[in-house]
């Protein structure tokens, strides 16, 4: 039984009424010259795009959601509705169905839900931290360096696979591809639970970091779907937790955990807590891609009516075959951080925080349990001053830096620039640097507990605006890119996050927690302090000339598309011509 909304989509999507007084072939006609009108627009937008960054014009938009389909298209195809009457798109620039425009409590909820998937993976990569000592005793494994490759495989896996999320995402939506690697997350959990020595703790650790790279890499694209610039701030502040604040969460838990039982049950636990966030989230999650949801839209509306030519902008103007989409998406994020200045300069400043965020995590049961004397339950206890730090840093970051973003677009006259991200990342340059060396310094001299644990709450403070001002600058600078950019930085991230956790623990022993803590603050000085400087004050041209560089490499794509559709479009005229000589056919699909 159809109810009385599909009676009215019925009513208004069924061929008859869509093309009344037209017998077949001329509605044949109509679809063809119709398409031809498209591709001759999109064709020419193109051009003129082209044109544009020839004259040295820049193209820069506003508030634009993310759009990875590659389309130089306005509104999802709304310019179009009155030009292909069987064209699916919104209906209108207010539709509630679009994700800009969901109420509050609808958009906060998908949002908590990418938060609590993006908290899952670095949970799970950290678990089996204070638990390794265990591991590695059961499994007669003597070698310290496998001991950490079996913490840090799982983030080896996110920096050779997340590339591959983001075509799936295309192609299939962020809801199906972020619900399917949550219980794939799971299942590999439970092998780590019953693994019977090193080698298939890391295999199974990789696969299960594998699972995890879906929130990582396209858990930032489902904030860009649902706010726009004014709005991203409190959201990415939340969604910023997940790679911050879970590791140390499920450290904490599990210091307890292989206190009391056997450190299989850090594995049990963390089991449990994933097949509540999957079931949550499969549930509540709900899909903000806006193509995907266009084209589920004329999906349904095809069943419905039975009019198989519905169709949305994204299924009649998309040349990209899947083959392209995967090279693209596996190239370009590469691309972009060898090339781009901005990716480059502020993805070294995240990787390097982001780095000596896990050496604190995998050197703090050495530290507490071994030159302190704390047990394990108490060296889990530790990391509640990470948490502590976070906890204030997500407060004061979101208040100060949007603060400082509206003042200074104030300033502008009311037009905002992504360079107005970048003042506050100072203060992170110097609390993570100065959290490290009073840590490593603090620990080295075995001064009271307290003083090294005072550096962990200030390093970790300092952790909040990497994320913050780096990721909102990254959506910013370039919304059609901005998850071929972001993927880039975290790519880049997790090389650091699985490597740097490899070698510091034996640097640590050979020169002490305080040089080798001082060395690390130096690189956070480095690279936290003179590029994004340069970046805040004098970057807005360095980040139009390296945007026009990816844009001219999308340019080449997009014709390269839309000719190829073309070409079909001039064999189904010709076609048409063939047979049905008689009819009127004179159109052009150039």
């Amino acid at each position: 039984m159809r109810g009385e909304e599909d009676d009215a989509l019925y009513r208004e999507f069924t061929e008859s009424n869509l093309y009344p007084d037209m017998d077949s072939e001329q509605i044949a006609l109509q679809r063809t010259k119709t398409r031809g009108t498209i591709l001759t627009t999109l064709t020419e937008r193109i051009h003129a795009e082209e044109d544009d960054l020839e004259k040295n014009i820049s193209r820069e938009t506003e508030n634009e959601p993310q759009n990875e389909e590659g389309l130089p298209t306005k509104d999802d195809g709304l310019e179009f509705q009155g030009v292909d009457p069987e064209l699916v798109t919104w209906s209108g620039p207010d539709d509630p169905e679009n994700p800009r425009n969901w109420k509050s409590s609808r958009k906060w909820n998908s949002c908590a839900v990418a938060a609590w998937y993006t908290l899952l993976g670095p949970f799970s990569s950290t678990m089996l931290s204070p638990a390794v000592s265990y591991i590695s005793e059961d499994f007669d494994n003597t070698n310290s360096v496998l001991s950490s490759l079996m913490v840090s495989i799982f983030i080896l896996a996110w920096a050779l696979f997340s590339p591959l999320i983001a075509p799936l995402s295309e192609m299939y939506g962020r809801k199906p591809v972020m619900d399917i690697s949550m219980w794939v997350l799971m299942c590999f959990n439970i092998g780590c639970a019953l693994s019977q020595n090193t080698a298939q703790m890391c295999v199974f650790r990789l696969l299960a970091g594998i699972g995890a790279c879906a929130p990582i890499s396209i858990g930032a694209g489902v904030v860009g779907d649902l706010f726009n610039n004014d709005e991203r701030g409190k959201a990415i502040s939340i969604y910023s937790l997940g790679p911050t604040m879970g590791p140390c969460i499920s450290s904490l838990i599990a210091g307890f955990i292989v206190n009391s039982v056997s450190w299989r049950w850090c594995f049990w636990v963390l089991v449990i807590f994933n097949g509540v966030i999957a079931g949550y989230g499969t549930i509540c999650l709900e899909e903000t891609y806006a193509p995907q949801l266009l084209k589920n839209k004329a999906k349904k509306l095809r069943k419905l009516t039975g009019n198989e030519n519905l169709h949305c902008i994204y299924e009649v103007a998309t040349g990209e075959t899947i083959l392209g989409k995967f090279e693209a998406n596996l190239t370009r994020p590469v691309v972009m951080l060898l090339t781009h200045p901005m990716v480059f300069g502020l993805g070294t400043f995240m990787a390097i925080a982001y780095g000596c965020l896990y050496i604190l995590i995998v050197t703090f049961p050495e530290n507490w349990g071994g030159r302190y004397g704390f047990s394990s339950g108490i060296v889990g206890l530790m990391y509640v001053t990470m948490i502590i730090g976070y906890g204030i840093g997500i407060i004061v970051t979101q208040q100060c830096a949007d603060y400082i973003y509206r003042r200074l677009t104030e300033k502008n006259g009311g037009v905002s620039k992504p360079e107005y991200r970048m003042p506050y990342l100072f203060v992170a340059a110097v609390c993570c640097s100065g959290g490290l060396f009073w840590y490593g310094w603090g620990a080295d001299k075995h001064m009271h507990w307290l003083f090294p644990a005072v550096g962990c709450v200030i390093f970790a403070f300092g952790v909040i605006p990497v994320f913050f001002c780096i990721q909102n600058y990254l959506i910013d600078m370039s919304p059609r890119f901005a998850a071929s950019a972001i993927a880039a930085a975290s790519i880049f991230r997790s090389f650091f996050g699985f490597s740097f956790p490899l070698f510091a623990p034996i640097m640590f022993r050979h020169i002490g927690y305080g040089w080798g803590s001082s060395i690390f603050s130096f690189l956070m000085l480095a690279t936290g302090i003179p590029f994004p400087m340069f970046v805040a004050f004098y970057g807005e041209r360095l980040r139009i000339w390296a945007n026009k560089r990816t844009e001219k490499q999308q340019i080449k794509r997009d014709k390269k598309n839309l000719e190829r559709l073309q070409r079909q479009q001039r064999k189904h005229a010709e076609d048409y011509e063939r047979l049905h000589p008689k009819k009127d056919s004179s159109f052009s699909t150039e």
